[in-house]
């Protein structure tokens, strides 16, 4: 029987709060930015559909699994690991976990606290009419003045670390809880506000015959690999976030259920920005498949030539702003956390030195739009910004993943599990750990062969 631990950061005031917070940490670019592109990419419906099954199959257990290790261990990702791998009686090695969880999310940090920047500075030009009348060599012009300029990179990249600093100094209860007890009920608003334009812009069946009419012949084996890949990366697994998240759970909640709601939400939220976006792209004659330049080069020339576009507009990219804004803060919390557990630092100081270790490797992702874009600072034809971009996503949180699956489903005791769980010796319980221990490893398994290039389909 485990004993009864307190996690020494505090923990969520409710089942609602860690909903809110760990909804926040899934729901960023990845949902609002990434899934209508690579959907529009690979068919639409048949896409959706095999998305919404490997959410079920990858995304759901792997979170179940990771939200249990923290709140088993009760200490950040990597002193959880060190706790957990004694009290299973396994090698102190599996410590090793925590630390690829830690160092993953600072990296990914790094650069995505320089993307954010790009939609702060879009909530400016949009709210400014600079995307009124736009044509297609306009967007582009504004976009390539944004990125090859790198005092004004710098500006945003700082003014959003700042903004993720500030939250996370203040603690759990004050810092984290609050930020999302009304940012994420904002962004719902505003993406179902937006989602409320799309119907009356005459093309909202069209969106929604493209998103939920499922076209196989249109889906590739690379589209069904790229749909397993994001049903596990938009739920923030394998990097640590989720884990220290649920190190802050009462023992009272029931991991499965509130997994079920927080994997609901972060899904309906990629679907409602399908929903919200593909009207729109259809109602102004623009191809779906526009690739990552979607929502920076293709979404304002729509804004700007329709009724009420400087409104919906700046809404748009407040709302991608605050996506990121929630995922960024459970970027730098383990490693927070473990400075505030391993170093005696308080809170506001552990939160500054993870914040400069962040913007002091940002500096490269901007540089590599602009000074450093040429050959001479790019290793293997990538840039600083595609190296970090690649390592992250297609090895460490794969492989993190992977490794969560692996520990909790072959080397956690069947008892401690079922005990964490809370669930007894259910169908439910039977059910997770067959699939935790064998059908998710495949699959992520799949995935990660196909994002570092060994599996490749037409």
């Amino acid at each position: 029987m485990q004993e009864h631990r307190e996690h020494i950061h505090g923990q969520w005031s409710s089942r609602w709060a860690f909903i809110l917070a760990a909804t926040g940490s899934a729901v960023g670019l990845g949902n609002i930015w990434k899934f209508p592109y690579i959907t529009g990419e690979n068919g639409g419906g048949a896409f959706v559909l095999v998305y919404l099954g490997c959410i079920a199959l990858i995304g759901v257990p792997i979170m179940v699994a990771e939200i249990m290790l923290g709140r088993r261990g009760r200490r950040s990702p990597i002193n959880a690991m060190r706790f957990l791998a004694h009290e299973e009686g396994v090698a102190p090695a599996w410590q090793a976990l925590g630390w690829w969880g830690v160092v993953a999310g600072v990296l990914i940090l790094s650069f995505y606290s320089v993307i954010a920047g790009w939609a702060l500075a879009y909530v400016v030009r949009a709210a400014g009419g600079v995307f009124n009348g736009m044509d297609g060599t306009t967007a582009q012009t504004v976009f390539t003045e944004l990125v090859q300029d790198p005092e004004r990179l710098l500006a945003w990249h700082t003014m959003f670390v700042v903004m993720t600093v500030v939250v996370v100094s203040r603690g759990v209860a004050a810092g984290l809880e609050k930020a999302v007890r009304w940012m994420m009920p904002v962004l719902f608003l505003i993406l179902l506000v937006l989602v409320g334009y799309a119907m009356n812009s005459g093309h909202f069946m069209a969106g929604l015959r493209f998103m939920f009419a499922p076209d196989f012949g249109r889906l590739s084996l690379q589209g069904v690999l790229i749909a397993m890949g994001h049903s596990f990366f938009t739920l923030s697994l394998g990097m640590g976030a989720i884990m220290v998240y649920g190190s802050y759970l009462s023992r009272r909640t029931s991991i499965m259920s509130t997994t079920f709601v927080i994997a609901a939400a972060d899904t309906s939220v990629a679907l409602l920005a399908g929903l919200a976006i593909f009207p729109i792209v259809f109602a102004n004659g623009m191809p779906p498949g526009a690739g990552p330049g979607l929502v920076f080069q293709t979404l304002p020339i729509a804004f700007g030539n329709m009724p009420g576009g400087t409104f919906f507009g700046t809404l748009f990219f407040v709302l991608l702003a605050f996506a990121a804004w929630t995922s960024s803060i459970s970027l730098m919390e383990p490693a927070v956390a473990w400075l505030v557990e391993n170093h005696n630092v308080s809170r506001v100081n552990a939160a500054a030195f993870t914040g400069i270790v962040g913007w002091v490797l940002g500096l490269g992702t901007i540089f590599s739009f602009n000074v450093w874009s040429g050959e001479p600072y790019q290793l293997f034809g990538k840039t600083v910004f595609d190296l970090l971009d690649y390592a992250t996503t297609n090895v460490m949180l794969p492989l993190g993943g992977l490794l969560i699956a692996v520990f909790a489903g072959w080397f956690m005791r069947r008892s401690s599990s079922m005990e964490e769980l809370g669930i007894g010796d259910s169908r439910l319980y039977r059910g997770w750990r067959f699939v935790i221990r064998y059908v998710s490893p495949v699959l992520i398994t799949l995935v990660f062969l196909q994002l570092v290039g060994i599996l490749r389909f037409n």
